[in-house]
């Protein structure tokens, strides 16, 4: 069970949650309501109001959801509620309760790892059974990702991926494998040796498998730069600060297997984690430098900051190989990603029209929202090289969709899926800044309407 749920709560306090379209009309006791408007209650997002019992402890609690156009809504709740127990009272007919327990465990989440004294976090009564096994599920996957992304890298170097995905595997029965340092060129990963040979940690190929392999072949691969300094394209110091979070794609993607190892989904599931730390050093790779894929693609080096691309279309190539029915990707790729959507919206790539309405749906559904954005081939001419293949970048105008663009010379079916995600969120519902799921549950949401 997540740390902030419950299925059998201790006296719990009521919390109402409304909209400033079912306020007016509420049914709740004269002395809650007049006490409600006493203090202008009116359901406006994150409108909050507490009433105490006739010893002054909380009794019930007033929430506003505003236009209920968000999701997460009840997460600035959560986040600034004491310990205690809480169970929803009241709640809008079209709110669903799946949208609640994702808002609050994304509010109530600490990271505690270098504190002294750890948080101590408010609980929310959910169902017992399988809806409160599901919702759970989600939290506690949800919660890795966020520990992962937030923890630095000299705790989360590309060993320390290497360890989350083995201590999956040892969880869930998977298999894992793992290519190390100059074993990679011999193994066919010569990007993801290129990138992270300069670094102290060496670099790997993480594979895990799981599954029967009768059933549908589901390949998720992740980002996992687990520092980016750059490289020789070395990043300014206030573009360097967050990079840590580089291998937001990585947590990402190993979340993702663990809810689908978790709820034994029944699929044949492929997880590649190309774990690297883009440093500098005397034997870094270099603009200008050509180097071979595992594809047999030459790649021109343009710029040594666009290095994920390079990581990733190793294991693009390496996900093709096991003729999966469905790849997804995932990576905090580019930064014009954040620039077109924010830091909430995960834009996504497709050739694939099914896929694309499947996942718009998911996002619907799940209420975490993605985006889709055009594969827009006419644009592979911004990547041509004169002395390669392509290059790794294709400048700053339309950078995301180039980035897709790139990874999309090596994927040749439709059934692939890109995200380039943040990872991240900065201060905001009363929470600080730090790793956040952008497009996980969207992604599970789908998954599960496709395989389940």
């Amino acid at each position: 069970m997540y740390k902030a749920f419950t299925v059998e709560p201790d006296a719990p306090i009521r919390v109402h949650l409304f909209t400033t379209a079912t306020w007016p009309d509420a049914e709740l006791a004269p002395a809650i309501r007049t006490f409600a408007e006493s203090q202008g209650f009116s359901g406006t997002d994150s409108q909050t109001v507490i009433m105490p019992d006739a010893d002054g402890r909380p009794a019930d609690i007033l929430f506003g959801l505003g236009d209920a156009s968000n999701a997460l809504s009840v997460a600035a709740l959560a986040a600034r509620l004491p310990q205690a127990d809480y169970a929803i009272a009241t709640a809008p007919s079209h709110w669903d309760f799946a949208w609640t327990a994702a808002g609050w465990a994304d509010g109530a989440y600490r990271f505690d790892r270098y504190r002294s004294k750890p948080s101590r976090m408010p609980r929310l009564a959910i169902p017992a059974g399988p809806e409160g096994e599901a919702l759970s599920r989600e939290a506690d996957a949800a919660c890795l990702l966020r520990d992962l992304v937030n923890t630095p890298a000299d705790d989360m170097g590309p060993a320390g991926l290497q360890a989350a995905v083995s201590a999956l595997g040892e969880t869930y029965g998977a298999t894992v494998e793992v290519t190390i340092g100059d074993a990679l060129i011999e193994a066919g990963y010569p990007m993801v040796h290129a990138v992270g040979r300069a670094a102290a940690e060496a670099p790997r190929f993480i594979e895990l498998s799981w599954g029967d392999n009768a059933n549908p072949e589901l390949a998720i691969v992740g980002k996992g730069v687990a520092f980016d300094s750059g490289g020789l394209n070395i990043k300014m110091g206030d573009y360097m600060r967050l990079m840590k979070k580089d291998m937001g794609g990585a947590a990402h993607a190993i979340a993702l297997a663990k809810l689908v190892m978790d709820a034994q989904l029944p699929v044949y599931l492929k997880l590649y984690v190309p774990a690297v730390e883009n440093a500098v050093s005397a034997n870094s790779f270099r603009p200008g430098d050509v180097i071979a894929t595992r594809k047999g693609l030459k790649v021109e080096i343009d710029n040594t900051d666009a290095e994920g691309r390079l990581v990733l279309c190793d294991a693009l190539a390496r996900a093709e190989e096991g003729d999966p029915d469905l790849i997804m990707d995932f990576a905090t790729l580019t930064g014009a990603a954040r620039v077109a959507l924010g830091p909430d919206l995960a834009p996504f790539y497709t050739r694939d029209r099914s896929l694309a309405a499947a996942l718009v749906e998911a996002s619907t559904v799940s209420g975490d929202p993605v985006w889709e954005m055009p594969l827009w081939m006419a644009y592979r001419d911004m990547l041509s090289s004169s002395v390669a293949d392509l290059t790794n970048s294709g400048g700053r105008l339309a950078g995301s969709i180039t980035a897709a663009v790139y990874l999309a010379h090596f994927v040749d079916r439709d059934a692939w899926v890109h995200f380039d995600i943040w990872a991240w969120r900065e201060g905001k519902y009363g929470r600080p800044a730090g790793g956040a799921p952008t497009g996980l549950r969207a992604a599970w949401a789908m998954l599960k309407a496709r395989f389940g």
